[in-house]
């Protein structure tokens, strides 16, 4: 893992890249933690609101809320949707991220209160968007890669604004913070067999973020 002092690369204003934050022995153990959190909250596909078209990302979640879209809408829930149980608590590793990143760079006091878990097959990819499903846009959005490489495109506010694409690597960690927080961004493509971290071909990718506002005089300790 980096060192939190590491400088990040500013891709757009608030876009921060971290290009190998976490160490070959450091993605292993996160991917043995995720895969005993999918233990627990299997991937599951999620669906477009109204169409119920499936989504070409599998995905799950940990920490105490979790993203669920289906034919209802977007929404964060306390329980996964097929199996009705809580969402595993966050790996400590996302934890120590969040700190060292999120509240180093962002400087934000709130605390995470969901973790995305997506599952990129190698012909998956995700169209531009932005993650405004939060109550509490103060806060960063956190992302950590593991497994192929993906070609991520990241924009402005608005979906027409121009775009600047990078290649995110096993390992890497960006934050989408300030100016970026409501940026479009996607996913255009991922690289098979750019990685040997996972047991098949494809890439996890997971983003953290806080849902709901703070409360007068919560302690938000992680």
């Amino acid at each position: 893992m980096a060192p939190a002092s590491t400088a990040p690369i500013e891709v757009a204003p608030g876009c921060l890249w971290w290009p190998g934050w976490l160490d070959r022995a450091g993605q292993e153990a996160l991917a043995e933690d995720i895969r005993q959190v999918l233990a627990q909250a299997p991937l599951f596909t999620p669906r477009m609101p109204r169409t119920g078209k499936p989504f070409s990302v599998r995905m799950s979640n940990c920490g105490p809320l979790g993203w669920v879209s289906d034919q209802t809408g977007y929404r964060y829930q306390p329980t996964h949707p097929e199996t009705g149980q809580p969402w595993p608590p966050f790996p400590d590793v996302l934890k120590r991220a969040w700190r060292e990143l999120a509240r180093e760079f962002a400087g934000t006091a709130l605390a995470p209160e969901a973790c995305l878990i997506n599952w990129y097959a190698p012909g998956a990819r995700m169209g531009l968007h932005q993650d405004r499903d939060e109550q509490e846009f103060r806060a960063p959005v956190l992302s950590l890669s593991l497994g192929d490489t993906a070609l991520f495109r990241v924009g402005g506010a608005a979906r027409s604004d121009p775009t600047r694409s990078i290649r995110l690597v096993s390992g890497d960690a960006l934050l989408l913070s300030g100016p970026s927080r409501l940026a479009f961004h996607g996913i255009d493509r991922i690289l098979p067999d750019s990685s040997t971290l996972l047991r098949q071909p494809g890439r996890i990718n997971l983003t953290l973020r806080r849902v709901r506002p703070a409360e007068d005089g919560e302690i938000l300790p992680i």
